[in-house]
């Protein structure tokens, strides 16, 4: 089923009876069981006001549409979302709306927040096939019942997004990466926190152990990038030196490494995605028994690669946070803590009654 307006998508969302696997550009493969419901035809730029740092735009746009008009005005979602096509090996455009359903959000959550953090307002079908309106379409308009945090991480499971109204930022000047090689995990870690605490706000804080790499990135007028630079160099002189790379494509590609997994895209295996507290990331790794590793987040997002089939959830007993596999088969995610999963389901209940939007994409 391709709708090809909200309308027409909440008639085929209220007459069904049997479950429908929401489909966006089909990059992830992370719907639920059913028969297809595609948003493709669900696209274009809404509104769009660079003065007011606001982009309207519905769920099916591409997001590399999405990225070039805000590029044309020298702005950018601040939250860096991943493209997960390498590192899953599959085809397809991702996705405003997936993104957007998924809560993805790149190494620039430290400093400017996840997905969910720019998002203004939604327009949604849920599962009666009524269409429900939160939030604003700018700023100062976001009142009510913050249906908007609800939608974003919730897989399609509450309602189908049909329209997303963002925060963007302005593109910075100029950035800088200061790279740090052959810290151990634990060390990095500490480095990572080290830059994360200082006052020299920090965009990016990552650590690829099988290069030896650790990464601190730094944004925004030129002037003010080679100063924090400069001092924040000082601040990690007892980690060892660090080289700073201000060259814009070279550091773009650092981070598009990082951003997207790309050590882990042809390796063979089962990828994890563990969130947990920076100064346990470490001790997550290890515990997974993990082949590799990739630290995002100053250590907060842990991405493991395991061997096929073995679901580490139960080796990770005892450190709290969440596991969700993303690439292989088996277990979706951690389970809830039981109050959780039963709030969880009371809103399913409550916005899916029939319970037929994307059944099993949770877990």
């Amino acid at each position: 089923m391709r709708p090809e307006t909200e309308a027409e998508l909440a008639g085929m969302v209220a007459a069904a009876e049997a479950p429908l696997r929401i489909e966006g550009g089909g990059t992830r493969g992370l719907g639920g069981e059913g028969a297809g419901l595609s948003l493709s035809a669900l696209s274009g730029v809404v509104l769009y006001e660079p003065g007011a740092l606001t982009l309207v735009v519905k769920a099916g746009t591409a997001l590399a549409e999405v990225e070039a008009v805000l590029a044309a005005e020298g702005q950018r979602l601040a939250f860096e979302p991943m493209d997960h096509r390498r590192l899953l090996g599959r085809e397809g455009v991702p996705t405003i709306g997936g993104v957007a359903a998924a809560n993805v959000s790149g190494p620039r959550r430290v400093q400017a927040g996840a997905c969910r953090d720019a998002m203004l307002g939604v327009r949604f079908v849920d599962g009666r096939g009524e269409v429900i309106r939160n939030g604003g379409r700018v700023m100062k308009n976001v009142t009510g019942y913050d249906l908007v945090k609800l939608m974003a991480g919730s897989r399609g499971t509450l309602g189908v997004l049909t329209e997303i109204a963002f925060k963007v930022l302005p593109v910075p000047e100029a950035a800088a990466t200061l790279m740090l090689k052959g810290l151990s995990d634990d060390a990095a870690v500490a480095a990572m926190a080290a830059a994360l605490g200082a006052p020299f706000d920090v965009s990016g804080a990552a650590h690829l152990p099988e290069t030896g790499e650790t990464l601190i990135r730094i944004e925004g007028f030129a002037a003010s990038v080679d100063y924090r630079a400069g001092r924040l160099a000082e601040l990690l002189g007892r980690f060892g030196g660090a080289r700073v790379e201000s060259d814009p494509l070279a550091g773009a590609a650092l981070w598009r490494r990082v951003r997207d997994v790309e050590d882990f895209a042809d390796r063979p295996g089962d990828v994890w995605r563990i969130s947990v507290r920076p100064s346990d990331g470490p001790r997550a790794a290890q515990a997974a028994r993990a082949e590799a590793a990739v630290y995002d987040w100053g250590g907060g997002l842990v991405w493991v690669l395991v061997e096929e089939g073995r679901d580490i959830r139960p080796d990770l007993a005892g450190i709290s946070g969440h596991a969700t596999r993303v690439r292989g088969a088996g277990p979706l995610a951690s389970a809830e803590p039981a109050p959780l999963a039963a709030m969880a389901a009371r809103l399913k209940a409550a916005f899916d009654p029939k319970g037929i939007l994307n059944p099993g994409a949770m877990g």
